[in-house]
């Protein structure tokens, strides 16, 4: 197995946000491997904003075929994760997690910095016929959204058009 994006850090908590021995010991343990260990504050935000960011640009990468490079550059495709990432805020704070209110340009800031050429697991998945997390992924906006009423049209069609090309490739996941 390879990495094949930037600098990767581990953050993790206990669901209840508590200060655990077990999460300490961890922190200490991976530290002492040399790797980027974090606890944050509230570990449901942080699972969220992450979720902001992999969901929309996996599935607009998939959808096009295009690496971080273009999709930030274009500004049709640039608007389209905006609003991706737009939906999901919602979403969290549908569920009562508020996220930062700047979250959606500092995802995009952090979308710019990332090497042109990268693309997400999801798209080398659905592309070279691999199971996919597709469904785990947009799908998961979507029926979200159909729960809380919250309307999710960039994911629907980005889990709607990828659930095509998957089937296509022969790729598992939806």
């Amino acid at each position: 197995m390879r990495h094949v994006g930037g600098p990767a850090a581990l953050a993790f908590a206990e669901w209840d946000n508590s200060a655990s021995e077990r999460v300490t010991r961890l922190v200490s343990a991976l530290t002492g491997a040399s790797v980027a260990a974090a606890v944050p504050d509230d570990i449901w935000a942080e699972l969220w904003a992450k979720f902001l960011f992999v969901v929309p640009f996996g599935g607009l990468g998939t959808v096009t075929d295009a690496p971080f490079g273009v999709l930030r550059s274009r500004p049709g495709t640039r608007r389209l994760l905006v609003e991706g990432m737009t939906e999901i805020q919602r979403l969290a704070a549908a569920h009562g997690v508020p996220l930062p209110e700047d979250i959606v340009l500092r995802t995009l800031d952090f979308i710019d910095q990332q090497p042109a050429e990268g693309t997400s697991s999801l798209q080398r998945d659905i592309l070279s016929g691999r199971p996919s997390e597709l469904d785990a992924w947009n799908g998961s906006v979507v029926r979200l959204g159909e729960r809380t009423g919250t309307p999710t049209p960039v994911n629907r069609y980005l889990y709607e058009v990828a659930g095509v090309l998957a089937a296509r490739a022969g790729s598992t996941g939806k």
